[in-house]
């Protein structure tokens, strides 16, 4: 699961990516709980899901929202982090133009 680094809205956002070998396959963003409660993309469950998914033969992202983790910014009342997912949908689906089906 090589580690991504992504422009976000309020500086570099820090992932793990797994790309399907598999044409047209399916791709998968996974989100983790919330920052200010210890949520990170390492949670058990996001990894779990997040390894679901790839067995699955989707391509698969997980991230940290801003300020957690590497990823730059801080904690913005949830406006800036779902602007942070819409960064990383958009980096998801540029590296997979064909894929068939989209999951969030």
């Amino acid at each position: 699961m090589p580690e991504v680094i992504f422009n976000g809205p309020d500086g570099r956002l820090e992932g793990r990516y797994h790309h399907s070998r598999r044409p047209n396959a399916p791709i998968a963003l996974i989100l983790h709980p919330h920052p200010q409660q210890g949520g990170t993309m390492n949670n058990r469950v996001v990894f779990e899901v997040y390894q679901t998914f790839a067995r699955r033969g989707f391509s698969t992202l997980r991230f940290n929202f801003r300020g957690v983790g590497r990823s730059q910014g801080g904690y913005d009342e949830g406006l800036g982090e779902l602007s942070d997912a819409a960064a990383a949908l958009d980096w998801l689906q540029a590296g997979n133009p064909d894929a068939e089906k989209c999951w969030v």
